[in-house]
């Protein structure tokens, strides 16, 4: 069975800088529908959101922002969960950049994670369907089934009833789409470009999380060390629409500094 469905799936909880924020976000029924499961909209952003403002920064240099697969490795369900985040940033990437040559191993990688997290069985009910549209290279009606699945990854979340992991995995989705969207736009910067990495609701909502997370975690290096970075992003992006292309490479930075620190961490 292919595994193109798993590398698209949670490619809703990814690229989270190029969102708008939940306050800007159109009321619609699925949007209530949400809500009803008790999801947060930062911890799962809509994908038609996604979509819509990543095209923006098109088009995106893959060759310059791609980066390895990583293997099979031992760790906490914590830093599993960042590294799957990670990984939806990275499938999001190849599905904006039609890579269909790279979907067959991030989903194999994907679906690896998602075992571990107990999520894969619920996210294969649309796989015949985002397969399809994948081959056929039928993107808008792969968005459409996007959101459709989307709706089966939060009630999945909710019934785990794991909420700090879904923001783990969301965090780790934001980190890798805050790369590669400081990244591109520091290949091409423009004022107007740097402003789609401003996001302060967002970055003061991951700051304020990180801060409540189990007293068996809160102390640990590896947190310590996240967020700790994430307040220095924070920092930076406090100068709002003012970001220079200093800013953005410090960014930029930033980001790649804790997704390389998320995978090497024991």
């Amino acid at each position: 069975m292919s595994m193109f469905c798993v590398s698209i799936l949670f490619v809703i909880m990814m690229i989270s800088p190029l969102t708008l924020t939940a306050q800007e976000e159109p009321v619609t029924d699925h949007q209530h529908e949400r809500e009803e499961l008790g999801v947060n909209a930062y911890t799962a952003p809509s994908i038609a959101r996604i979509l819509a403002e990543l095209d923006a920064l098109k088009p995106l240099p893959f060759d310059r922002l791609k980066r390895d697969f990583p293997p099979a490795a031992s760790g906490s369900r914590e830093q599993k969960g960042l590294i799957f985040g990670g990984l939806i940033a990275d499938g999001f990437l190849i599905v904006e950049t039609e890579r269909k040559n790279r979907i067959e191993d991030l989903g194999r990688v994907l679906m690896r994670e998602a075992r571990g997290l107990g999520v894969a069985e619920r996210v294969l009910r649309h796989s015949a369907s985002l397969t399809e549209l994948g081959h056929r290279g039928n993107w808008t009606g792969m968005r459409d089934e996007l959101i459709a699945t989307q709706t089966d990854v939060e009630q999945a979340m909710v019934e785990l009833r794991d909420e700090k992991l879904a923001q783990l995995i969301s965090l780790g989705g934001w980190l890798r789409g805050l790369e590669i969207s400081s990244g591109a736009v520091e290949l091409n910067y423009s004022r107007d470009r740097a402003k789609l990495l401003i996001q302060p609701d967002l970055v003061e909502y991951f700051t304020a999380e990180l801060k409540t997370l189990p007293p068996d975690l809160i102390h640990v290096p590896f947190f310590e060390k996240i967020r700790a970075g994430v307040e220095a992003i924070a920092n930076v992006l406090k100068k709002g629409d003012q970001l220079t292309l200093a800013d953005v490479k410090t960014i930029h930075a930033r980001a790649r500094e804790l997704n390389t620190l998320v995978r090497l961490a024991e």
